[in-house]
């Protein structure tokens, strides 16, 4: 009965997903029907606004780094590498954007950015959105 449920689950999940809207562009697009989340489903969410960073995944992101300023984004909705390869590569288009650490795991995406930039959290929901996620709160420390 357990295996009947799940399938059923994960057809409707297909076809929800399918259903839906995504405006990421020609290659994003062609990646995402080549992609299939087969073999690495996941029963529960990780929202990432109930856990806290890594504390080691943190200081060896910002270990060697000056006068900058991370901005440690609570995301739900990332249940694959595929997902953060497209955050990542959503955000190193900007160039005030240093580095970029997606933590699946934890459900955060940390984001250095040079200290001058102006850090918007309604342009980072729409680019966590652009890829399938929503994000759920901002931090920003400046190290």
């Amino acid at each position: 009965m357990n295996k009947l449920y799940f399938m059923s689950m994960l057809v409707i999940s297909s076809f929800a997903w399918a259903d839906h809207d995504h405006d990421h562009g020609d290659n994003h697009a062609m990646e995402m029907e080549a992609h299939s989340h087969e073999g690495h489903m996941h029963d529960v969410l990780v929202d990432g606004k109930k856990l806290e960073v890594d504390p080691d995944r943190f200081d060896k992101f910002v270990e060697g780094q000056k006068n900058l300023q991370v901005a440690v984004i609570s995301v739900n909705g990332m249940v694959c590498d595929f997902c953060a390869r497209g955050i990542e590569r959503t955000f190193k288009k900007d160039k005030a954007v240093q580095k970029i650490d997606v933590d699946l795991t934890r459900g955060k995406v940390l984001v250095m950015y040079t200290q001058s930039a102006k850090v918007n959290f309604e342009d980072i929901k729409q680019k966590i959105l652009s890829n399938g996620q929503n994000a759920t709160d901002l931090q920003i420390i400046s190290i």
